[in-house]
């Protein structure tokens, strides 16, 4: 077994740990910025499109380096960690806003008129039709951008979180050893990303049988 091991585990189990909190925000502002994103209303719509294009239109290193550097400056002080789920969590929801968006609109024109002919009101109609039939086609744009905020958390080490990469270069400073370490951290970033991937896959499976037999 190759020295340091044991670090780069470490490591892995906090970029683990981070991936999921920061795609949980991730889904969160995903599913309200994209629902906004739709409104009629101003007051709603406005308010998602500023932080879906602030979001998406800058780097999330220099997010990631805003809150950790700038906001100090303004009174606001928080953990290195709490900056990295934050960042990474905003960042990919504002993507995941236009995968909710984009799935909302893929929903057939027919299925909304068959809801307003039962007379459903516009909120059973979202909740009862469009909702459900959204999520499932939004499955796997969602799964691959979680494919990418996986790989996105390697930046948060530049804010000091000993995450994978992180790890890995505290290992290497020490041990010299670049090629089996990286090659190391390679196999262990895709064994991750790998298990987003299949989860995804059946996931997808899942909702898939569900449908035809609801039919």
């Amino acid at each position: 077994m190759m020295p340091g091991i044991g670090l780069l585990l470490a490591g892995s189990l906090v970029t683990i740990e981070i991936s999921l909190l920061s795609g949980a925000l991730a889904l969160i502002a995903a599913g309200l910025a994209g629902l906004a994103r739709q409104s009629r209303r101003r007051l709603l719509r406005w308010p998602a499109i500023v932080y879906i294009e602030l979001f998406r239109g800058t780097a999330l290193l220099i997010q990631l380096f805003w809150m950790y550097f700038v906001l100090p400056d303004f009174g606001v002080n928080l953990p290195a960690f709490a900056v990295a789920v934050l960042a990474v969590g905003l960042n990919y929801g504002a993507y995941g806003a236009e995968v909710v968006r984009g799935a909302m609109q893929a929903v057939g024109r027919g299925q909304r008129d068959a809801a307003r002919a039962l007379g459903l009101s516009p909120a059973q109609e979202l909740r009862l039709v469009v909702l459900p039939q959204a999520a499932a086609i939004a499955v796997l744009p969602w799964g691959n951008l979680m494919v990418q905020l996986v790989k996105a958390t390697s930046l948060v080490s530049l804010i000091t979180i000993a995450e994978l990469s992180y790890r890995a270069y505290q290992l290497n400073q020490v041990t010299m050893r670049t090629s089996s370490i990286f090659a190391t951290v390679l196999v262990l970033y895709f064994v991750i990303t790998q298990a987003v991937a299949v989860a995804t896959r059946r996931l997808d499976r899942g909702i898939g049988r569900w449908r035809r037999a609801a039919v």
